[in-house]
């Protein structure tokens, strides 16, 4: 099995390192267009191998697509990071760019490869990677939901002052301000979470949650990357491994949920098809209003691309 992640900086490069780590691929291509960066990290990562005991060989390459013929899945990472100040809608119309150049590419050596799309703005630039790209919709799609549901999770284990693995959530809607908390489907080893935390704990957890890319990026000066690298990296070893995981994900919605012709996050099974299934949860009236408000923000940035032109 092989593995490409595209774009080797800290979000590329984390998932990278733990796609290798976690053993399950026998090679990983790390590629970027400036030159040494990916080779530099794919050797930095490769030397880690008799300390972390992993065999999957790690390679980078400068803008070298025809190293990453035959990639079973490839992740892209690329674009520019967020900094302060700046929304994820501001970064649409270089990143398009970026999105589509790098889709065709890969398109042209793995045909039959599966996409997952990290690069921000991440709904609308995995829809521009679908346009691009012209193969079902089940194989391509975003990182969205795991990131915010980790986060999510972190923040309840804290709050909880519990394990978060005992922690089970689901979130949904676009990827920033307007995404879709569900206390309702959170539960902490199978006890709903609204049985443990008030409202009035609970509430500003899932406020924070929503703005959790926000605070990091007032924090630090730019985007996360241990959190996205490895939700990513989740997402790659569901499919490679054929593991039939439940997870949120950005998925192009045709009907579910009422709505069509849209990217979103909504829970899916992955599996070594990609995105085997849309599961259709039974949302009551507010928290289908969330998801309609957020749908309509998603769509609004998804018009933006269409009016760019860049897609024929």
């Amino acid at each position: 099995m092989k593995v490409t992640v595209v774009g080797a900086g800290n979000v590329g490069a984390t998932c990278a390192d733990v796609i290798a780590r976690n053993d399950f691929v026998h090679e990983v291509i790390l590629l970027d267009i400036k030159q040494g960066i990916a080779e530099g990290k794919s050797l930095d990562i490769w030397q880690t191998s008799p300390i972390n005991m992993f065999n999957t060989r790690v390679k980078g390459v400068t803008n070298d697509y025809a190293a990453t013929k035959n990639s079973d899945v490839v992740v892209i990472t690329s674009g520019l990071p967020r900094k302060p100040g700046m929304s994820r809608d501001d970064l649409i119309s270089t990143n398009a760019g970026i999105v589509k150049s790098v889709t065709e590419q890969v398109m042209q050596y793995s045909p039959d490869t599966i996409i997952i799309v990290v690069s921000n703005p991440l709904d609308v630039m995995t829809y521009c990677a679908y346009l691009t790209a012209k193969i079902d919709p089940s194989r391509v799609f975003g990182m969205a939901g795991i990131l915010d549901t980790a986060r999510y999770k972190a923040f309840l284990a804290e709050a909880l002052n519990c394990s978060p693995k005992d922690i089970q959530a689901v979130l949904m809607g676009g990827h920033g301000d307007t995404m879709v908390p569900l206390p309702r489907y959170t539960t902490v080893a199978g006890i709903p979470v609204t049985d443990l935390i008030s409202t009035e704990k609970l509430n500003p957890i899932i406020e924070r949650t929503k703005k959790g890319g926000g605070e990091l990026v007032n924090l630090m000066g730019t985007s996360a990357w241990y959190a996205p690298g490895a939700a990513a990296a989740q997402m790659v070893e569901a499919i490679i491994k054929d593991e039939k995981r439940i997870y949120p994900c950005c998925a192009w919605l045709q009907g579910e949920y009422g709505l069509k012709d849209i990217y979103l996050g909504v829970p899916v099974k992955l599996g070594t098809k990609g995105i085997e299934e849309i599961i259709t949860l039974n949302l009551n009236d507010a928290e289908m209003a969330l998801l309609t408000d957020s749908a309509k923000a998603v769509k609004e940035v998804m018009g933006v691309l269409d009016n760019m032109k860049l897609i024929a």
